[in-house]
């Protein structure tokens, strides 16, 4: 397994749990504290917390400091990643779907002609 993959893995991982996906989406908008992140979840931050750092152990999100605060930013780097692999994947499943719609077509058009050829003998 390489690198990319491994981090992949841990990209896909963090993106598992609705909870996290909620939290990026709430950072795609601005940076935020623990407790601003908290805030919508019937959750403690101490569980947000524990979310928080499976987003920064998947380099989704990493933590400033701001005087005696350390407000979450989102890291896009490691999302363009998993989308440009979701992207690639993509294409070769559209193509090989592309592939096989075409196959099919023609064998019912086989079929089809075969048949007509069939009843149209004496």
């Amino acid at each position: 397994m390489t690198v990319v993959e491994d981090e992949l893995s841990l990209v896909f991982a963090a993106l598992a749990d609705p909870t996290r996906r909620a939290i990026l989406e709430r950072l795609a908008a601005g940076s935020a504290t623990v407790g601003e992140l908290a805030e919508p979840f019937a959750m403690s931050q101490q569980a947000v917390s524990k979310h928080l750092k499976v987003l920064e152990q998947a380099r989704l999100i990493s933590r400033t400091r701001a005087a005696q605060s350390r407000p979450c930013v989102l890291e896009p780097t490691n999302l363009d990643a998993a989308t440009d692999w979701i992207g690639r994947h993509r294409r070769v499943w559209a193509d090989r779907h592309d592939r096989l719609d075409a196959h099919l077509a023609a064998l019912g058009a086989e079929q089809r002609d075969g048949g007509a050829e069939e009843t149209s003998t004496p």
